[in-house]
């Protein structure tokens, strides 16, 4: 596996050596101070260009990069679809040696539109075309306080969501209910976990894409119960898992509300939590739900 250093020497040179890439942007977990450092990081790049098209039309021209395990041209893609036209174009590299490029080629002529994210640091600038970066950090990353609203809504997905799932399992329609269960009812517990961990923390961490940092911030036995939320394939260890579910988004969302003065909805829970329980005794051949 090439190393750091040898990594962004090609990066850079590249750039030095192509009169066509005017400046080199470093963006993600790399620029980020913060960032937890391992062998899996890759390499978020911007190479500010004076024409994309140019290099769009010579396929052969990454090849420098290295040997291709696998490429992804998003641009190109039907689904997922393309982010909106900007006229910049993008290469997911992931090479053989194990390390990863995500390249973004942008058009000089548009560089106003070039979004600022905190997580960049200026690699080149050969011509003075960009103003100096402030220090890199995570700001763009933190979690914001709930307004009330938000944190109804959470609230009610998350209590409206659960019902499908026990009704996919009483169906035995497992691909359906873990679905539902994974997806939609796990969004608004990552949510919900998040404003948690914010209030917990004075919203200053950031807890990660997906949650992936939840372990280092919660307390263990509220780890303990987000991990029995995950299940295999067995129903009744998803049932088990909806359960679990529910009493972690519970614990976490009425801590949440008395921090910030909110109202919990004690009565969909109860509601909802009754029917679950209801469905989930319910025999198999029943005729009537209730």
């Amino acid at each position: 596996m090439r190393s750091e250093q040898e990594m962004f020497e090609l990066i850079l040179n590249t750039a030095h050596n192509d009169e066509r890439i005017r400046a080199v942007i470093l963006n993600g977990s790399r620029a980020s101070p913060a960032a937890r450092r391992d062998i899996f990081q890759d390499y978020d790049i911007v190479y500010i260009v004076t024409d994309v098209s140019s290099f769009v039309n010579d396929p052969t021209w990454i090849d420098r990069f290295g040997e291709m395990m696998i490429l992804q041209l998003p641009d190109t893609m039907q689904d997922p679809p393309p982010e909106p036209e900007n006229g910049s174009f993008t290469y997911l590299m992931q090479f053989a040696d194990g390390n990863r490029i995500d390249l973004n080629l942008f058009p000089l002529d548009r560089l106003a539109e070039l979004g600022e994210d905190s997580q960049s640091v200026l690699l080149l600038d050969k011509d003075g075309i960009l103003s100096p970066f402030p220090p890199a950090s995570d700001r763009d990353y933190l979690p914001k306080p709930p307004s009330a609203k938000a944190f109804f809504d959470c609230c009610n997905e998350f209590w409206w969501l659960s019902p499908y799932v026990a009704k996919g399992l009483w169906r035995q329609e497992l691909p359906y209910a873990r679905y539902t269960h994974e997806v939609y009812v796990r969004e608004q517990i990552t949510k919900m976990l998040t404003w948690y961990i914010g209030m917990k923390t004075g919203f200053s961490v950031n807890p990660g894409k997906c949650g992936k940092y939840f372990k280092e911030y919660l307390e263990p036995e509220l780890w303990a119960l987000l991990e029995k939320t995950y299940a295999d394939a067995s129903y009744e260890h998803t049932w088990d898992a909806l359960f679990a579910a529910g009493e972690l988004f519970r614990r976490a969302a009425i801590q949440v509300a008395g921090h910030f003065g909110f109202d919990y909805p004690y009565g969909d829970d109860e509601r909802v939590s009754a029917h679950l329980r209801h469905v989930c005794s319910l025999p198999r051949d029943a005729k009537e739900m209730y």
